[in-house]
């Protein structure tokens, strides 16, 4: 994920993130299951763990900061 990605994550609304980390999870599961078989490298799904990892913070940060309004 770039840097413009990471800043536009903070402007999506909290469905838009948790549909988003639930593709990432579903990218991430198939990724994984690519891996087992030899088809794919490390690269790929530690990458996979780290946008999955930004989107679950942003949303949090989201959510908190809608419970506290």
């Amino acid at each position: 994920m770039k840097k413009n990605d990471i800043t536009a994550l903070h402007n999506k609304t909290i469905v838009e993130l948790e549909k988003q980390l639930k593709d990432l999870l579903v990218e991430l599961a198939q990724a994984r299951m690519k891996k087992a078989a030899g088809k794919l490298k490390n690269t790929h799904t530690a990458l996979l763990s780290d946008d999955v990892a930004r989107v679950k913070t942003v949303l949090s940060m989201k959510k908190k900061a809608e419970k506290a309004e």
